[in-house]
């Protein structure tokens, strides 16, 4: 891990992912990642790390009520 360091973010919401991040994670041409809102932060993780990680952070019911949350946010619609 390298620690925590300031990124910018455009004004069109863009963010890029630090280089060591994505050669670790398989992703010099790009790809895919879950982004995780949780409502203090957002965390990025490799795809289909997402889940596993609410899984183990959230509890069932807690998850459910996290999942409907997001079922209103046009912002978190996907292309």
């Amino acid at each position: 891990m390298s620690g925590i360091r300031p990124y910018q973010v455009s004004s069109s919401g863009q963010l890029s992912l630090p280089a060591a991040a994505r050669h670790r994670w398989g992703l010099d041409k790009g790809g895919p990642v879950d982004v995780l809102d949780l409502e203090f932060g957002v965390l990025i993780v490799p795809r289909g790390e997402g889940q596993r990680l609410l899984g183990d952070l959230l509890g069932h019911d807690a998850h459910a009520r996290y999942v409907q949350s997001l079922a209103d946010d046009p912002d978190l619609a996907t292309a």
